[in-house]
């Protein structure tokens, strides 16, 4: 604690510090502007919610090999840490819509397309789990490829 009873900013949890809380809030609106522009530009063949689909699974491919990533690269301190939180926690967390998801099923189920609504649930669950795991495997044979000589200079460009 510092003069005044008052707790440094730097001891607080990270959610409650407001530079974190900001950097998130960032990231969460270019998310949301991006998902919107993506729903709007891709079609919805016979009501089939194709755009909700393919943000999800992009955005788990791509959650998947920035976490994967950063994670090779050190611990979540300084430039890591801002990254994680405004492309992962930000720009992510607001890009995947598994509300929309929630509602897109539920708008299947209520034409009584339940055969549609139960393989889009499938299919996003499935291949969530898949794309964020390939994301991952992506991000560790990248990093393998570079090998340990180059491991060091590309560490020091997130620092």
């Amino acid at each position: 604690m510092s003069r005044g009873g008052r707790e440094r900013p730097d001891s607080r949890p990270l959610h409650l510090q407001l530079p974190a809380i900001l950097i998130v809030m960032g990231g969460g609106a270019l998310g949301t502007l991006c998902r919107y522009l993506l729903n709007t530009a891709i079609p919805t063949p016979d009501g089939w919610p194709l755009p909700t689909l393919i943000i999800n699974l992009g955005g788990a491919f791509a959650l998947g090999l920035l976490l994967e990533a950063l994670a090779r690269r050190g611990p979540d301190v300084g430039a890591r840490r801002t990254l994680r939180l405004l492309a992962g926690t930000g720009f992510l967390g607001a890009f995947t819509t598994y509300s929309t998801l929630a509602l897109d099923a539920n708008l299947l189920l209520a034409a009584d397309r339940i055969a549609d609504a139960v393989a889009f649930m499938l299919v996003s669950a499935i291949g969530g789990l898949v794309t964020g795991a390939a994301g991952v495997w992506v991000a560790a044979a990248r990093r393998a490829a570079v090998g340990p000589e180059n491991a060091a200079g590309a560490e020091t460009d997130l620092k």
